[in-house]
């Protein structure tokens, strides 16, 4: 059973808070498997981890009025910045870890959609470094 529904989770993205346009945000990490199989093994397969790398994947609902969304994202383009990521806008605690690190913010599509449709923009942000997770 789950403990939790995110209602509130915190995003921001070079120092700027976004949960305001955030609808979603989904940190994702993994590690590349090495195959390290030898004889020894008979006959079992041995792998161990490799390099580390993670994506951030959001979707935002656009504004273009000043100082909104769409004015803070285009000069992002092609940067590599911070984000922080928390299930909840209050602090970082044991029970509200924040995730932290750098994106490469690649892309960008400012309109998408189709007649009668919200105005939203998917993304999907590699990492660049270390993500961090801490509870304060």
């Amino acid at each position: 059973m789950p403990t939790m529904v995110l209602t509130a989770e915190y995003l921001s993205l070079n120092g700027s808070p976004l949960s305001e346009w955030t609808k979603k945000a989904e940190l994702a990490v993994e590690v590349e498997e090495k195959d390290v199989t030898t004889y020894a093994s008979q006959g079992w397969k041995t792998v161990i981890g490799g390099l580390k790398s993670g994506t951030l994947a959001c979707e935002f609902v656009q504004d273009f009025a000043a100082a909104k969304l769409d004015s803070i994202m285009w000069p992002l383009l092609g940067q590599v910045v911070a984000f922080e990521v928390r299930p909840d806008q209050a602090v970082a605690s044991t029970s509200n870890p924040k995730y932290t690190g750098n994106v490469l913010v690649k892309e960008w599509s400012p309109i998408n959609g189709s007649v009668g449709d919200e105005a939203t923009v998917g993304v999907s942000y590699p990492t660049s470094g270390a993500v961090t997770r801490a509870t304060s």
